[in-house]
């Protein structure tokens, strides 16, 4: 399963920074961006490479490493909450074309966790996919019930690209589950998998709404 849980203490550590109620606007935020770089790096440790030989500015040669797919990478900025992890994921990817997607959830509070979200996608602009070369990265920080998730991967496995890779921080294990059944080729980073899902569909402990929690 190409699960993949960033559990450095750097990563654990602005984590524990963004869940912490107490944490302002701005520095939420940052944090945000700073694990959009990390995550990047460790994506970007997944792609494919190759050996090549270069000259010293003494003269001498040698070999080194080119990992040519970051050259072909598209990253899904899944609006607004994703907005500052992609942030982060550019610093990674500098190359890296970019769509969107605007997607609303209808939130509702029942008596039990629900198990799909109505969502709602009213707006898209996503790069050609060149099928078999592109590396395409979705944005999300939280994968509660993936509802959203699931509809961006719909429209993005149709075209072929190369990998599907997911970015988020939190996820919950019935929202991993779930689109790892689906989709057994995607490559999903997170920092936390969160036990539960509250009635309103909200991932527990979590961190509140990313969104909100950014933008105000």
């Amino acid at each position: 399963m190409p699960l993949f849980l960033l559990s450095s203490s750097l990563s654990l550590h602005i984590l524990t920074q963004i869940r912490n109620k107490d944490t302002d606007q701005i520095n939420f935020r940052k944090g945000l961006v700073r694990l959009g770089r990390l995550i990047g790096y460790e994506i970007a440790n997944t792609m494919d490479y190759e050996i090549i030989e270069v000259e010293t500015p003494l003269g001498v040669k040698t070999k080194g490493v080119r990992i040519y797919d970051l050259e072909n990478v598209i990253i899904i900025n899944i609006l607004r909450a994703a907005t500052p992890l992609v942030e982060g994921l550019l610093k990674a990817f500098p190359a890296a074309r970019q769509g969107v997607v605007t997607a609303r959830r209808k939130e509702f509070e029942g008596k039990e966790p629900p198990k799909e979200m109505e969502v709602e996608i009213f707006y898209e602009k996503i790069p050609k996919i060149r099928k078999g070369i592109d590396n395409v990265i979705i944005s999300d920080p939280m994968v509660a019930t993936a509802s959203t998730m699931l509809k961006v991967l719909e429209k993005v496995a149709k075209e072929e690209p190369k990998r599907i890779y997911i970015a988020s921080v939190i996820a919950s294990e019935y929202g991993v589950k779930r689109i790892l059944e689906l989709y057994p080729q995607v490559y999903f980073f997170t920092i936390s998998i969160d036990p539960e899902l509250n009635n309103k569909g909200y991932i527990v402990p979590g961190l509140g709404d990313a969104g909100d929690r950014s933008f105000g």
